[in-house]
């Protein structure tokens, strides 16, 4: 039997990358996925031709996360499907490494409201479409958190905050059998990180993230998705306020 046979997920941010990694795992499980996109409409009609195509079911709605009105209209719509939702994704993010010197207000006013204040409103607004059953929360953190590598002081902070929201939350909303975990991905090649030139192009940088991985190669947003869909699911029922790095022991 599929573990996620009739759920409904939310999966923000899935028009590409680790995204719609999440969200084509999912379907797979058998959960009716709503693939958000904020401006890559193409993008995410894409993800969910290929999920039908898959025998999947699955759903294109735009909304910008970082904006309240936004956020209550996409958990609006995926309530709307079936009558429930029982998994929310935060998945969408940004980046853009650069030295402290570099550094902009408006560049951190980017990468937080986005990173930080999207998914707060996310859970939010989602609180009152989950069932009296409960269900799942799992945000997107990073790896970057733990490794706070040179040039990503903002990233990294943003994404500690998802750390600090993910293990707060899911006492808050434990009463309410909601549980709430975090992903944190190690280096995994998408589309995102070979447009910054991260990896996929066999730089030096990569070889070196390569030989100190143990598992020794970059991830995939398929290597992401199995563990969203491990905790998605009921087998990872007595786990809450988790971050769980997914690095290929990168850390």
């Amino acid at each position: 039997m599929l573990k996620l046979q009739n759920q409904v997920a939310l999966v923000t941010g899935a028009s590409k990358g680790i995204g719609a990694g999440i969200a084509r795992e999912l379907a797979s499980a058998g959960a009716v996925v709503v693939v958000n996109y904020a401006t890559d409409q193409a993008g995410a009609e894409a993800v969910v031709e290929e999920i039908i195509k898959s025998k999947g079911r699955a759903v294109a709605v735009q909304g910008d996360v970082s904006n309240a009105a936004d956020a209550a209209r996409l958990c609006k719509a995926a309530h709307a499907i079936s009558g429930r939702l029982d998994i929310l994704v935060n998945n969408a993010g940004v980046y853009q490494p650069m030295p402290l010197e570099e550094l902009t207000e408006a560049e951190f006013q980017r990468e937080f409201t986005i990173n930080v204040l999207g998914p707060l409103l996310m859970i939010r607004e989602s609180l009152p479409y989950f069932s009296s059953e409960g269900g799942n929360i799992i945000n997107i953190g990073s790896g970057a958190s733990r490794m706070c590598p040179p040039g990503f002081a903002l990233y990294s902070a943003s994404k500690s905050a998802v750390d600090a929201i993910t293990g707060v939350l899911s006492k808050e909303l434990a009463g309410l059998k909601i549980r709430v975990n975090s992903v944190n991905p190690g280096a995994t090649l998408s589309e995102g990180t070979q447009a910054a030139g991260l990896y996929g192009t066999g730089a030096d940088f990569e070889k070196q993230l390569v030989a100190m991985t143990p598992l020794n190669r970059i991830g995939t947003p398929e290597d992401i998705a199995r563990v969203v869909a491990f905790l998605a699911s009921d087998d990872a029922r007595w786990l809450t306020g988790e971050v769980i790095l997914a690095s290929g022991g990168l850390r």
